[in-house]
């Protein structure tokens, strides 16, 4: 079973002791016009504040299993409703607008409350109830994942997703990340994610993600209170001597262990976000200062930290725009070039020149 299967499953397991074990019959494509009703009355149900908290916690999950029984075409569906039907209320927005304009001066900060709870979308509020649910940030991180595949449809595909990012930007506030390292005796479960969310450098086989694991390497990981046994993002580290020419020098397996403790150099040679649905939240920089207090403390001989990493494409872009002879660099630069590699003007771009060289 993958990963997402797994998810799905331990959800459904986790919101049935909240919910019960029957859910309203639903087609899983939502495909009659009963299922589409069916699903806004839940979503309205979710809005309502009727029955305290414990009542609220089990329509959440009542809707949130509903999304996890679908299919493909289902989710769509209900992420149209929820798009679309319970987007800001203009009428009301309208009203406290009038409302403000009307109040005495003394009385404005009661009004601006009001506007302010209009200008919120109802998704967003229905969407928040999820933070109180076992799995429940998980859920929608990885909601906002399926969303993704819809936002050039429309334009309220698109203004859901932002309202969903802001709702998780706030959550994922770098103050409430923890840096975990993660070593070969950590959890076999988390070191399969390790390997599926790897997404620069290919993990092959347990004894390569050993090598990554082993003493003269670290990798550390961006964790969530929500999200506790999930990488948020991870990066993996080379503790050696000298900057490394090429990314094989700092994979091969068969190289010599190096004592950590006796190195210069770190080298930052991968970085993955491991949640898709966590796309334009940034961690990548605030993970690697981080990092580098961390081992500038650990090892005082550290005095050089880099980064190696592949951009994928980037040459196959680049000789495409220098043949169409699109203006990459600055005249200056041009100047610089030609100096430094004695050509001439007659010898072309120079940089289209100088990268064509095998011995550039």
């Amino acid at each position: 079973m993958n990963e997402a299967a797994t998810l799905i499953q331990r959800l459904k397991g986790a919101w049935r002791d909240i919910t019960g074990s029957k859910l309203g019959g639903v087609k899983a494509d939502l495909s009659t016009l009963s299922d589409l009703d069916h699903l806004r009355e839940q979503m309205r149900s979710c809005l309502e504040a009727r029955g305290g908290e414990v009542s609220a916690r089990s329509r959440a999950a009542t809707l949130g299993r509903t999304y996890l029984e679908l299919d493909w075409k289902g989710r769509e569906r209900f992420l149209k409703i929820l798009a679309e039907d319970f987007d800001v209320d203009d009428e009301a927005v309208e009203q406290q607008l009038a409302a403000v304009s009307e109040v005495k001066p003394h009385e404005r900060s009661a009004a601006y409350s009001s506007l302010r709870r209009a200008l919120e979308p109802g998704r967003t509020r229905l969407l928040t109830q999820f933070n109180g649910l076992p799995e429940g940030v998980k859920f929608l991180v990885d909601l906002r994942a399926d969303l993704s595949r819809l936002t050039r449809k429309n334009t309220a595909f698109r203004a859901l997703d932002s309202d969903l990012r802001q709702l998780l930007t706030s959550w994922f506030d770098v103050g409430f990340l923890e840096l975990q390292r993660i070593k070969w005796d950590s959890p076999a479960s988390l070191l399969e994610k390790l390997i599926t969310y790897e997404a620069v450098h290919e993990i092959r086989s347990w004894d390569d993600l050993k090598n990554r694991l082993d003493s003269d390497r670290r990798c550390f990981a961006f964790f969530h209170p929500r999200m506790p046994d999930e990488p948020l993002i991870f990066v993996e580290v080379a503790l050696v001597n000298g900057l490394a020419g090429n990314v094989q020098e700092l994979l091969d397996e068969g190289a010599p262990v190096i004592d950590p403790n006796h190195t210069d150099t770190a080298i930052f040679y991968s970085i993955s976000n491991a949640q898709k649905g966590l796309a334009g939240i940034s961690f990548g920089g605030f993970l690697i200062k981080r990092v580098v207090d961390v081992l500038q403390s650990e090892f005082h001989g550290l005095k050089t930290f880099s980064t190696l990493s592949p951009i994928p494409g980037f040459r196959a872009w680049l000789d495409e725009a220098l043949n169409s002879e699109e203006s990459l660099i600055m005249e200056s630069d041009i100047t610089a070039l030609r100096d430094v590699s004695g050509l001439t003007a007659e010898s072309g771009n120079p940089l289209q020149v100088i990268l064509s060289a095998e011995n550039w």
